[in-house]
């Protein structure tokens, strides 16, 4: 059965983005955003919010046509224009780039979607997050702590739910310092 993942950055300080959702303060370099390719590639499905789904639709379906792109970032607009998407919106009407809109989370069709075969699937965006989350739905977690106190934004974990015991699968470090923390329900 394929697993839900969550998979998020966050300052050290807690927060996925600053004042005005700023992401500036994230440390994404090449060797960063290299292994983000290889590992997301792997993914059957990106499950995102429509916040999430709009920031990416913003930027990504035409990144790589950008000649100052990096090699990395033209990977992951072709990556993120092919992977299958969900978005979980109750008032967006249209999606491009194989996307399926759908109107709520309803736990017994996200077993169902997990019960399909393919890759895992990652989840993004913290209000998407915490609705999987209260559904006992995330079976993974990798977050990826960057070397940045930024004072305020959104959390993470902005809300009080239920403890959740976890298993710490591994932790890497990147050259520029971002940490990944990588753990899995018990």
């Amino acid at each position: 059965m394929r697993k839900i993942i969550l998979w998020m950055s966050m300052s050290l300080d807690g927060f996925i983005e600053g004042p005005d959702r700023d992401l500036g303060w994230q440390s994404v370099d090449e060797e960063l955003h290299t292994h983000f390719n290889r590992e997301l590639d792997q993914m059957g499905a990106f499950l995102q919010g429509r916040v999430m789904y709009e920031l990416m639709a913003a930027y990504w379906p035409n990144a790589d046509q950008d000649p100052d792109s990096s090699q990395a970032v033209k990977e992951y607009s072709r990556i993120w224009r092919e992977k299958p998407k969900v978005v979980y919106s109750r008032t967006l009407e249209k999606a491009g780039w194989n996307t399926t809109i759908v109107r709520d989370v309803v736990p017994e069709q996200v077993e169902s979607l997990k019960a399909e075969p393919g890759g895992d699937m990652v989840i993004g965006g913290p209000q998407i997050a915490k609705v999987f989350l209260r559904h006992n739905l995330i079976d993974e977690f990798r977050v990826y702590v960057h070397p940045m106190v930024i004072g305020s934004g959104t959390p993470l974990f902005p809300y009080p739910e239920p403890r959740i015991n976890l298993r710490h699968v591994g932790t890497k470090t990147f050259g520029n310092g971002v940490v990944l923390l990588h753990y899995r329900r018990a």
